[in-house]
């Protein structure tokens, strides 16, 4: 198809009460886990893992996705990578990678296929993921049996104050 008859793109609006969950929407697949992640994960989804985040696909567009993250405080985030670049962008609250505090305004860039990860701060944090991407990965690099414990020990320590935890405010 030439760029003479690509349809061209539409005006649209994109409505974050409409957006759907990151793993309903499809554009991200996981790749396998080793035996230990998959047990270590077992365990943190038992313990309330999925109590510690909303995930949701903003927009999905050819050449172009925006999604909502908000990780509740104490969330453990396995160190992964994806397999396209990624800009984040903080709303609110906060976030520590590496020695590095980030909030509001802040922002940073992971190139494909490098490890990282972060912590939420003490309010949680909320970030916009910007790809130029439509469908991406996750590949797990927590390898570690001990990490996969301490990940569902801190889930099961906040799993009830993150039912009622509120999203972090809003700094001018």
């Amino acid at each position: 198809m030439t760029s003479e008859t690509q349809e061209q793109p539409k005006f649209q609006i994109f409505r974050a009460k409409d957006a759907p969950e990151l793993m309903e929407a499809g554009c991200m697949s996981v790749e396998p886990f080793t035996p230990v992640q998959r047990a270590g994960m077992d365990k943190a989804l038992a313990a309330g893992y999925v109590d510690g985040d909303e995930i949701k696909v903003l927009t999905d567009l050819p050449g172009f996705g925006l999604t909502h993250v908000w990780f509740k405080a104490g969330y453990q985030l396995p160190l992964h990578s994806h397999d396209a670049d990624c800009m984040y962008y903080v709303i609110s609250g906060s976030l520590k990678l590496g020695t590095e505090e980030l909030g509001p305004r802040d922002s940073f860039f992971v190139p494909t296929d490098v490890p990282y990860t972060y912590k939420p701060g003490p309010q949680g944090v909320e970030v916009l993921e910007i790809r130029h991407a439509n469908h991406f990965n996750f590949v797990n690099h927590a390898r570690g049996e001990a990490w996969w414990d301490k990940a569902a020990d801190e889930t099961a320590s906040r799993r009830e104050s993150w039912k009622t935890m509120a999203r972090p405010k809003l700094n001018a």
